[in-house]
């Protein structure tokens, strides 16, 4: 379906969003499997020809792979993988998230109502149900989505919007699933999130404080293998 817009006093056809959400699907599921390996150069003109599409919607969707962190724009070389973390930048990251995330589920906790918690019991069941993938890859990198926004959700009920922004311009959990291509990650996680519904049904503030920090620092310790 196409949808008109007005631009500038005059009429214009914007594209189908289904045709640019499946361009952009088709590349995320391929850079979280690093089936387009970290930083390798992705040529627009080839990707459009394998996905049997004009080069316009390759461009958007890589534009918003882009501001995901995704993908990288160089001047006169284009776009390319974004390079896996190094072990530094990994470390730091998680010494952060132990900073800010639990005291950010503390407050969940506080702030629950049975909305919120509805809301998030519906974004755990996803994790672990979902929409049947069509191979290991494409579950692997839905997975990864709805963790990243499993954790946003905690932190918008948590309202502190300084760490919530903070975290989700990092795209911390994007990266953090590049690192590690494997199953027993997803089942692990999905134990832990359960823990912390268990606290917030609870509205025990303390308890998802302590469950988050261990869900953190389990994270950690299981992709700590992908540096050796």
């Amino acid at each position: 379906m196409v949808i008109a817009v007005e631009r500038e006093g005059r009429s214009a056809i914007a594209r189908p969003s289904s045709v640019v959400d499946g361009v952009y699907d088709s590349i995320y599921h391929r850079l979280m499997s690093l089936e387009i390996a970290p930083g390798a150069r992705i040529p627009i003109d080839v990707l459009a020809r394998e996905l049997n599409v004009s080069q316009t919607p390759v461009r958007e969707a890589l534009s918003r792979l882009e501001r995901e962190g995704l993908v990288r724009k160089e001047h006169l070389i284009g776009y390319s993988a974004a390079p896996l973390w190094t072990r530094k930048q990994f470390e730091d990251l998680y010494a952060f998230r132990l900073l800010v995330e639990p005291e950010g589920a503390r407050l969940a906790a506080v702030n629950m109502t049975p909305e919120a918690l509805e809301r998030l019991e519906t974004s755990a069941a996803d994790m672990g149900n979902g929409e049947a993938p069509v191979d290991r890859n494409t579950r692997y990198s839905r997975f990864a989505r709805a963790d990243a926004q499993f954790h946003d959700a905690i932190l918008k009920i948590g309202g502190n919007e300084v760490i919530r922004s903070v975290l989700s311009n990092q795209h911390v959990h994007l990266h953090i699933f590049r690192l590690m291509f494997h199953t027993r990650v997803t089942q692990e996680a999905l134990e832990e999130h359960e823990n912390l519904l268990a606290a917030f049904r609870a509205r025990d503030p303390q308890a998802a404080f302590d469950a988050m920090r261990i869900h953190i620092e389990r994270s950690r310790d299981r992709l700590l293998s992908a540096f050796e």
